[in-house]
């Protein structure tokens, strides 16, 4: 019984220390061992995890997860800042370049373009050098669009200028300099069928037709030297059109030309085919071959106004004086485009007296055109100058002696001068007899397609009045 002397002094030992331990701290540390049994009989067993990378940690430390499960801290106790423990992380940047689609707007040039793209002037120097197409970038129009590409570095790397849903230049970095490629996308083209009755204006019966206004102005032209649009329309005239329309990816992007039409004034039907003879010149001829056009237009503003007609005896609304009007007058707004209205020469192009700024044509065979108090002059048009029938030479103004905006238009033969209303015009040469046979078969199939849908349109129309009675 050796032992029980020795767990008897052990037990008086314990009992003299735990008398001088606070009663508080005994029951403290007690349940302390209690919760350190109880984790230890509930915790599994796991292997080791490995250490987590660096952004999985900052991103944890982020996620909803983390701010869902908070951990339970003392107010002594931080978390560590991520920053403090972990080398920050930069991702490497991108090196794709970047595009940039633009739409020119009014008063834009180049250099405003590539400013707004993040360029300078030595980008616009390396594109235009050695380049001779990039001079066509010089001619950018507002809501023309144009696609940049810039890489990472800020540097041009390709610059895409459409000038047109079918036409576009690129311009690609080279080795050296840029390299230039016109674009151009051919659409399908679809016939199409139009024809109005007119109340009040050709114009207003294009529209109701749903006739592009382009293709009503087409029209005009097509018969403007059998009919004068300003005084021989009549209310009941009527027109049919057959015409090409274009479409890219199956959607409509324009109108082509009239492959075919007539038109019926006063009772008098005349009828339009387009052709192109051998020598690649297109004009609209008649059905049988004859020259639609004749050497001069009528008229050489499209639907003007007669505001003073040829008038000898004329008293001068400036100078109060009687003094010959010899020409007829049109009246139009400031800038409306003036055609020559024959094919021929610019004899002069500046100031003319009472004139103003003034154009004269000589057209051989002894015939002269004169237009006055023009605004300014067409863009290469100069005393030498070639024109062509209805090409724009001016635009209206009231230079000179003019109370108003308005044309002066004067019609000379042989230096005489004669009423531009009611001269006759000389007929234009219609189809070779060489060429007859390939001009009747090529044109035959408009004229027949274009009284074919006449009738089918006609035909549907009776059809639906009858089911509607």
């Amino acid at each position: 019984m050796l032992m029980n002397p020795i767990i008897n002094n052990y037990k008086k030992a314990r009992s003299a220390v735990l008398e001088q331990i606070p009663r508080g701290h005994l029951i403290a540390a007690a349940s302390l061992a209690v919760c350190l049994l109880l984790m230890l009989i509930l915790t599994p067993e796991r292997e080791a995890s490995p250490i987590a990378e660096p952004v999985a940690i900052i991103n944890a430390m982020n996620s909803t997860a983390a701010i869902d499960s908070p951990i339970p801290t003392s107010q002594n106790f931080e978390l560590p800042n991520a920053d403090a423990l972990f080398t920050p992380i930069i991702e490497e940047a991108s090196s794709e370049p970047t595009w940039q689609e633009m739409t020119i707007k009014s008063g834009d040039n180049l250099s405003s373009m590539f400013a707004r793209a993040g360029l300078n002037d030595r980008d616009l120097y390396e594109l235009f050098d050695g380049n001779k197409n990039a001079k066509d970038l010089r001619s950018i129009a507002p809501g023309q669009k144009m696609a940049i590409l810039v890489d990472k570095q800020g540097k041009l790397q390709e610059l895409t200028y459409f000038k047109n849903v079918l036409e576009s230049l690129k311009f690609t970095r080279g080795t050296i300099g840029f390299a230039s490629e016109a674009i151009t996308l051919k659409p399908e083209v679809r016939r199409s069928f139009r024809e109005g009755i007119i109340n009040s204006s050709l114009f207003m019966a294009g529209k109701q037709a749903g006739l592009p206004n382009n293709l009503t102005m087409e029209l005009a032209n097509i018969f403007g030297f059998d009919i004068d649009f300003a005084l021989d329309i009549q209310k009941g005239d009527s027109f049919k059109v057959m015409y090409e329309e274009q479409y890219l990816d199956n959607k409509k992007i324009g109108t082509g030309a009239i492959l075919s039409a007539s038109f019926t004034n006063d009772g008098k039907t005349f009828s339009a085919v387009r052709y192109t003879t051998k020598d690649g010149i297109t004009h609209y001829f008649t059905p049988d071959g004859k020259a639609m056009n004749k050497a001069f237009l009528r008229m050489p503003i499209e639907f003007a106004r007669i505001s003073s007609g040829f008038n000898l005896n004329r008293l001068h609304p400036v100078l109060n004086t009687i003094r010959a009007h010899k020409g007829t007058d049109y009246a139009a707004s400031t800038g409306t485009p003036i055609r020559s209205t024959g094919d021929g020469k610019v004899i002069l192009a500046g100031r003319k007296g009472g004139y103003g700024n003034c154009v004269i044509i000589q057209h051989g065979q002894g015939y002269e055109t004169l237009y006055g108090h023009m605004n300014n002059f067409a863009k290469g048009i100069n005393t030498g100058t070639r024109v062509s029938q209805g090409q724009v030479i001016g635009y209206v103004g009231q230079t000179g002696l003019a109370t108003g905006p308005h044309l002066h238009y004067e019609f000379h033969v042989n230096g005489e001068v004669r009423n531009p209303v009611t001269v006759s015009l000389p007929q234009a040469i219609g189809i070779a007899g060489n060429e007859k046979d390939h001009f009747l078969a090529t044109t035959q199939a408009l004229v027949a397609q274009l009284e074919d849908l006449d009738h089918a349109n006609h035909l549907a129309m009776t059809e639906g009045n009858t089911k509607s009675n």
